[in-house]
C-alpha cells in the first residue's frame, strides 16, 4: 500500500462507521453532521497512515489497526474543531472550508469535538478484530485515552495557551513541552499502537516511540516553517497567524533559518532511528522526504 492508498481506505472507512452509527439517530442527527464534516475533509491524515504503516512493517498486515487508525483521525479531528473555536485560535478555514464553529455553530462544535473523543475510544472497542491479544488492545487504548487528555493534546493546548504573548518569557525547553504534548502525543499514540497492534518486542515499541518524539517535533516545525513561507490557500488555513496571535513557535522564538535547521536535523534523527531499528518503508521515506522539500524549497 502506498500513502494514497492508504489515505482512500481511511476515508472510505470512516464513511462506513459514520453511516452505520448514524442510523441510530432519531432527533440528533445535526450532531453526526458536524461530527462527520471535519472528520471527512480531505487532509493528509498521517496519524492514521502512520498507525497502519507501523502494523504492516512489523507483521505483514495493517488490518488488526484499521479500526485503532480511524478513532486517532476521529481524535485529530475533534483537536481541530476545538482549536478553532473563537476561544482558542478562532479560525474560520480548516483544510480549505469553513471551520466547523462556522458551518454548525460554537455550540454544536464544541459537543462534536466532545463526541468525537468517545466515539473513537468505542470504536477501537467495537471493530477491532475479537482475536487480537486484549493485553495489547487495552495498552492501545490507554494510549488513546492518554493522547486525548491532560497528558496529551488538552496539556499542549494549555500549555500554548498559556505562552501566547508572552515571547519574551519563552524559553526552548517550554516550547518544547507545548509541542511534546500538542502535536507529537497523537503521533506517539499512532505510532506506537501500530507497533503494539503488530505484537512486537518492547524494545522495538521503544524505538517508535522516539521515532514519533522526533518526528512529532519536526511536524510542529514544519507546520511553524509552513505559516511562514506559504499562502493561505497553500495551507488550507489562514497563512501568518502565528504571528499576528503572538504565538510560541520555532520561527518566533529562533527565527526562520535556524527553525529550519532544527527541523532538518529532526528529519535526520527520524532517518536514523529507522535505521537502527532495521526498517525500510517507502511512506515513511516518502512522508519524511516531502517535508524536508517544503521546507527547503
Amino acid at each position: 500500500m502506498n500513502i494514497s492508498e492508504y489515505r482512500d481506505l481511511v476515508q472510505k472507512t470512516l464513511e462506513e462507521y459514520f453511516e452505520d452509527y448514524k442510523k441510530t439517530a432519531l432527533y440528533d442527527k445535526t450532531i453526526w453532521d458536524a461530527m462527520s464534516y471535519t472528520c471527512l475533509l480531505a487532509g493528509k491524515k498521517l496519524r492514521a497512515v502512520f498507525c497502519l504503516e507501523t502494523c504492516r512493517m512489523f507483521s505483514g498486515s495493517f488490518n488488526e489497526a484499521l479500526a485503532t487508525a480511524c478513532a486517532i483521525e476521529m481524535l485529530h479531528a475533534q483537536s481541530l474543531i476545538h482549536d478553532d473555536l473563537p476561544c482558542m485560535d478562532n479560525d474560520d478555514l480548516r483544510r480549505g472550508k469553513p471551520s466547523n464553529h462556522k458551518v454548525f455553530g460554537e455550540a454544536m462544535a464544541v459537543l462534536a469535538g466532545d463526541a468525537l473523543i468517545s466515539l473513537g475510544a468505542q470504536i477501537i472497542i467495537d471493530k477491532t478484530p475479537k482475536t487480537l491479544n486484549s493485553t495489547a488492545l487495552m495498552e492501545v487504548l490507554r494510549l488513546y485515552l492518554k493522547s486525548a487528555g491532560a497528558f496529551g493534546i488538552v496539556a499542549g493546548q494549555c500549555a500554548d495557551m498559556e505562552a501566547e504573548k508572552k515571547l519574551g518569557k519563552i524559553n526552548e525547553e517550554h516550547l518544547k513541552y507545548i509541542h511534546t504534548y500538542k502535536t507529537a502525543a497523537l503521533f506517539e499514540c499512532s505510532i506506537v499502537s501500530g507497533a503494539l497492534l503488530a505484537g512486537v518486542s518492547c524494545d522495538k515499541v521503544e524505538l517508535m516511540r522516539d521515532f514519533a518524539l522526533n518526528f512529532g517535533l519536526a511536524f510542529q516545525a514544519y507546520d511553524d516553517i509552513l505559516d511562514v513561507i506559504s499562502t493561505t490557500d497553500e495551507l488550507g488555513k489562514t497563512a501568518g497567524k502565528d504571528e499576528k496571535s503572538q504565538k510560541a513557535t520555532y520561527v518566533s522564538l529562533f527565527g526562520l533559518e535556524i527553525a529550519k535547521e532544527k527541523f532538518n536535523e529532526l528529519i535526520l534523527n527520524c532517518h536514523d532511528i529507522l535505521k537502527k531499528a532495521g526498517i525500510e518503508s517507502e511512506v515513511f521515506k516518502g512522508i519524511l522526504d516531502k517535508m524536508h522539500e517544503r521546507v527547503n524549497r
